[in-house]
């Protein structure tokens, strides 16, 4: 009898789902059974949510490349949540506890979104600073441009004004070559006068002395028009630079003034040729000792830019000095030897030029 009702009673737990839920609940599965039920809407409502984060990280991914990788570990991160759940499904009871960490992990993952959506308006933030930064750039290398239009402008003038001087320069040297000329025919006509030596020595001395009044309006008028044209002790030594050149066999190359650039800002060279390369400087007076360190020291940073400009040394480094103290002189001219600087003085200049 007992084994008979003990069949019938598994056929009905087999067969009739209601007898089953009956039967459980009577013995307290019931509420496990809901809870379930519950779960798996839940889940059914995560997966929804999981869908519609992964449509706003489709989104992200095609607005910004760079967040592929961070999109693949979500992925891998969501994919061991997902292994989570299925371990929940055999632990019933851990279920609620994976489930709060689902939703922090979810949370998170918002949080992240936000982070990458402020992180891409500040790179284009940066952006935009970049464009202003370069607009700037495109606006002060204009006026850069511009300031050297007219430097050209003015050295061109500057030119046209020292061909005129060499023109005149010219002009007074044939003037003194025909003096010579007519020297040298008084002096043939002095040969012929030897029997009136003394008046020979009278017309000898007045041509002395006409010489010398017109070597002194000679110089007087050359000064004269030096100070016409402007011309100043920076264009007489860079005249006396080209001699120089002349005279080491380079023939007759153009010396000019030369700006260079040096981390964004302009410096001037007084004295500059680029084959070969020469750098100088130009002081119109020197009296402290702390004048020549300074002057030395400007030379010595131009000729540093100048060699990184061009990639090589320069053949000759220069400092013209108008006028020097007596004082300090000859330790100006030590200090210009120990650094391998040619000393030129004024009067050098002068004699050589004028």
């Amino acid at each position: 009898m007992a084994q008979r009702l003990r069949k019938q009673f598994i056929d009905l737990l087999e067969k009739d789902v209601e007898f089953r839920y009956t039967v459980a609940g009577y013995l307290g599965l019931s509420e496990v059974l809901k809870r379930l039920d519950a779960v798996e809407a839940e889940l059914r409502g995560l997966r929804e949510d999981v869908k519609k984060l992964w449509e706003e990280v489709k989104s992200l991914r095609e607005e910004e490349n760079k967040l592929w990788e961070e999109v693949k570990s979500l992925r891998e991160g969501q994919n061991k949540l997902w292994e989570g759940q299925n371990r929940l499904w055999e632990e019933v009871k851990s279920l609620r506890d994976g489930q709060n960490k689902l939703w922090e992990s979810v949370e998170k993952l918002w949080v992240e979104v936000k982070n990458l959506r402020e992180g891409q308006e500040k790179l284009w933030e940066n952006q935009n600073r970049l464009w202003e930064g370069q607009n700037k750039l495109w606006e002060e290398v204009k006026s850069l441009r511009e300031g050297q239009e007219k430097l050209w402008e003015e050295v061109k003038s500057l030119r046209e004004g020292e061909n005129k001087l060499w023109e005149e320069v010219k002009n007074l040297r044939e003037g003194q070559e025909k003096l010579w000329e007519n020297q040298n025919r008084l002096w043939e006509g002095q040969n012929k006068l030897w029997e009136e030596v003394k008046n020979m020595r009278d017309s000898l001395n007045r041509l002395w002395e006409s010489h010398f009044r017109l070597e002194k309006y000679v110089r007087t008028g050359f000064e004269g028009l030096r100070k016409a044209l402007h011309i100043t002790f920076e264009d007489y030594s860079r005249s006396f630079t080209q001699l120089l050149l002349e005279e080491m066999g380079y023939g007759w190359r153009e010396v000019d003034r030369k700006i260079l650039v040096s981390d964004g800002e302009p410096v001037e060279v007084d004295i500059f040729c680029e084959e070969p390369l020469v750098v100088g400087e130009v002081t119109s007076l020197l009296e402290r000792w702390e004048d020549v360190e300074r002057e030395l020291d400007r030379l010595e940073k131009r000729v540093e830019l100048a060699s990184r400009v061009y990639g090589r040394k320069p053949e000759m480094v220069l400092l013209c000095v108008g006028r020097v103290s007596e004082d300090i002189a000859p330790s100006l001219r030590r200090a210009a030897s120990t650094k391998g600087v040619r000393l030129v003085l004024g009067g050098e200049i002068k004699e050589a030029v004028v």
